[in-house]
């Protein structure tokens, strides 16, 4: 199994990070390699949601189950798709009202051992893809 990690300190409220990540069908356009997302089924703290990734070869569409636990975590689990073990979790650590620390952190094996070690360097790197790519949104959102 491997783990990847990433954090970035910013000016923008826990609950302003929290809400930009839990916005799941926004993700194709700003989150490198997802060009499809859409939420499945909602209930009280929680959502199911469908991603659809391509990158580098990688052509996959996994389903999580978030439990959301505004404003200071988002915690993934896998329902379906190509991996043996994916757990992610989004952490926003408040700093101030005005500032935060987003950590991301990703647990995960793929079913096939090829496709495991073919990918293994690109995910490596997605988990700082994910944290910059939410950041720039944030930018982009909040900054008036």
């Amino acid at each position: 199994m491997q783990t990847v990690t990433a954090s970035a300190l910013v000016a923008y409220s826990s609950q302003q990070m929290f809400d930009l990540v839990n916005d799941v069908e926004a993700y194709p356009q700003f989150m490198p390699g997802c060009v499809g997302a859409r939420i499945l089924l909602k209930g009280d703290g929680w959502v199911e949601a469908e991603l659809r990734l391509h990158k580098s070869g990688f052509n996959q569409s996994f389903t999580t189950r978030n439990q959301l636990s505004p404003p200071g975590l988002i915690h993934m689990q896998l329902l379906d798709g190509p991996f043996s073990h994916l757990e992610g979790f989004w952490r926003f650590k408040s700093l101030s009202e005005l500032a935060c620390k987003v950590e991301f952190e990703l647990n995960f094996e793929l079913q096939n051992r090829f496709l495991q070690m073919a990918t293994g360097k690109m995910f490596a790197s997605i988990s700082q893809q994910q944290v910059d790519a939410v950041c720039r949104r944030a930018e982009a959102i909040y900054s008036v």
